[in-house]
Order: structure tokens, then C-alpha cells, then sequence
């Protein structure tokens, strides 16, 4: 359109949105995008404390598998339904991988350390290193963490290093399991922002729990004796664990991950282990012991300072100056500009 061509006329009976409805969606947008880490960091802890039934009930992979499994038909049939677009090629080798770390490294070892009677908080708190893990390989995503971050994730460790310091004893396994899951965890997270950047959440979400279902249905039968002593618990857990982690919550943090940094998204997890440490006590009967508690303290610490956005550097704002210059020529060469109006 050319400069002072009037815009064309709306259709019969449509209205054009006021100023103040585009204000109040981008409101909206913004408010969504911040209530959303909260909203997953209540999601995810939950996932510990609805699978101590659970294990209780039935071996810990074939929980697994139960809920990867249902939570991916109920995923996949969604996807269909919404026409959504599924990986293929390498993008589905990428998206596969993903869910071999991230469901069934992850939940495998840590659901595995629950059946062994290692608690839900600390667990969650070994999880919360995950931040950590991911600050330090932020280099190979381009991500730049400043000294107010590193300083959060350095007591976010600390926090995670004394809260289970008291409780290498419960199980020998305990500690090694813990560790793997957050391998699968840090690394899945990693992979998928680097190589998946541009996955659909809905068809990629289903193909990472059917990923997670193939891996730890078989390794069920190989190591575990697939029997369940109370179905009531144990389908309890699997539903709760299926709409509320498996979908909810995956769905959450994949939409989290197509949006912003992996530094800033993993941040979210130094809450997580308090979360889980007050459900467990208020549902599970789980102490918080004293380090658990210190340990909760120096991780909402870490939580405030690792969250906030990383210092701009100079070549950035060089950059951005001279885009603006840039832009700012383009227009000058484009022609005088119409008065009240506005550029994109």
C-alpha cells in the first residue's frame, strides 16, 4: 500500500480491534508467559509425590511404562485431531532422542530410586541441579550467563549438596540414580533446544512418551516382575502422572523451551525440590529434616538470583544500534512518512 492510500474498508458488521483490546492481548500474552513457570514448577513437583503410591503398588518401570504409554495414545490421538504436523526424517531422530533422555533416562532412574525408598524431596532436589548442568554447558547454545546467575546457581548447588547430605546412607543406589536421571534430564534439554527447535508441541510431546514407552516396557520384563498388589493406588498414580506431568506439564515446559533460553527455562527446577518437599510432607508423611530445609532456603536463593535476565553485552546493543540505523535509513529512502501513522 502506498503512502496516503487509504486503508480499505472492513467487511459489513465487522468492527476493527480498538487500541485497547491489542493492548489487553499482548497483556495477556505477557501474563500467560509468566504465570506459566509457575504453573509447570507446581505441575512437575507434584509427579514425585502421586509416584510414591505408585511404587508402592507396582515395580517402578513398569509404572513407568504405563504412564508413557497411555499418556502418549491420549497425546497422539490429540495431534490427530488437531491436524497437527508430526516430525519426520531427522527431525523425528531428534525428537527420539530427546525422549530417550528425558522420559526414560530421567523418570527411569528417578522413579527407580523412589521404589528404594529414597525420599521425594531429595530427589527432587538432586533434580534441581539441572540448572546447574545447563549453565555450564550454555556456551554450545550461544546463551551467555552473567555474575548475578552464576551466583544464583552456585548457591542453587549448595542448596541441593546439603539437603541430601544426611541421606547418602538410605540407599547405595540412591545417590548414582539420582545423578543418571539428571543426566538424561540436562543432556535431554540441551539436545532439544539445540536440534528441535522448531518442534510441534503436541505431535512431539506424544512421540517423546512413545519413545520413553518403547524403552522401559522391554527393560521392565528383563529386570522387574511385572505385577501390581494394589490397582487402586496404582491407577491413581498412573492418572494423576498421565494428565497432570506426562501431558500438562510436558506440554508447558515444550512451549516454555520453543520460547526462550534453555538457561532461563531450567532455572524454574531450583524451585521444584521446595514444592516437592511440602507436598511430600503434607500428602506422603515425609519429614523435612533440617538440611532439607536449609538446603530449600539456599535454593529459592539461588531461584531469585538465577532467574533474572542476563546482563546485555556490548556487541548486543552495538548490534541492535546499528539495526536501528540501518532501519532508520531504510526509511528515510522509502519517502516522507504520513503523519499518525505507524511502522511495523
Amino acid at each position: 500500500m502506498k503512502p496516503g492510500t487509504p486503508a480499505p474498508p472492513l467487511p459489513a458488521g465487522a468492527r476493527a480491534p480498538s487500541p485497547a483490546r491489542r493492548r489487553g492481548g499482548r497483556r495477556g500474552t505477557r501474563a500467560g508467559a509468566a504465570l506459566a513457570p509457575a504453573l509447570f514448577t507446581v505441575l512437575w513437583s507434584s509427579a514425585f509425590v502421586a509416584g510414591v503410591p505408585g511404587v508402592r503398588a507396582a515395580p517402578p518401570l513398569l509404572l513407568m511404562f504405563a504412564r508413557f504409554a497411555v499418556a502418549g495414545v491420549l497425546l497422539a490421538a490429540y495431534a490427530l485431531v488437531t491436524r497437527a504436523r508430526w516430525p519426520r526424517g531427522r527431525a523425528l531422530a531428534h525428537v527420539a532422542v530427546t525422549g530417550l533422555l528425558i522420559q526414560a533416562v530421567q523418570f527411569g532412574c528417578f522413579y527407580t530410586a523412589l521404589s528404594l525408598h529414597y525420599p521425594a524431596a531429595v530427589i527432587s532436589l538432586v533434580q534441581g541441579l539441572n540448572p546447574v548442568v545447563i549453565a555450564l554447558a550454555a556456551r554450545l547454545l550461544g546463551e551467555t550467563v552473567d555474575r548475578r546467575q552464576a551466583l544464583g546457581f552456585a548457591l542453587g548447588a549448595a542448596g541441593v549438596v546439603l539437603a541430601v547430605a544426611d541421606r547418602v546412607s538410605v540407599s547405595a543406589w540412591g545417590i548414582p540414580l539420582c545423578l543418571a536421571g539428571l543426566g538424561g534430564l540436562s543432556l535431554g534439554t540441551l539436545y532439544q533446544k539445540r536440534f528441535v527447535r522448531d518442534m510441534d508441541v503436541r505431535t512431539g510431546t506424544a512421540t517423546q512418551v512413545l519413545v520413553g514407552a518403547a524403552a522401559v516396557g522391554p527393560l521392565s520384563l528383563a529386570v522387574e516382575t511385572p505385577r501390581v498388589s494394589d490397582w487402586t493406588a496404582f491407577g491413581g498414580s498412573v492418572a494423576w502422572m498421565v494428565l497432570v506431568n506426562s501431558i500438562a506439564a510436558f506440554l508447558l515446559l515444550n512451549r516454555m523451551l520453543a520460547r526462550s533460553s534453555a538457561t532461563r527455562v531450567s532455572t524454574v527446577f531450583f524451585l521444584t525440590p521446595s514444592v516437592t518437599a511440602v507436598l511430600a510432607w503434607l500428602v506422603a508423611g515425609q519429614a523435612l529434616h533440617p538440611l532439607v530445609i536449609a538446603g530449600l532456603v539456599l535454593g529459592g536463593a539461588g531461584v531469585l538470583l538465577a532467574a533474572g535476565r542476563p546482563a546485555a553485552t556490548g556487541p548486543p546493543r552495538r548490534g541492535r544500534r546499528r539495526a536501528a540505523r540501518g532501519a532508520g535509513g531504510a526509511a528515510r529512502v522509502s519517502g516522507p512518512r504520513v503523519s499518525g501513522s505507524r511502522s511495523p
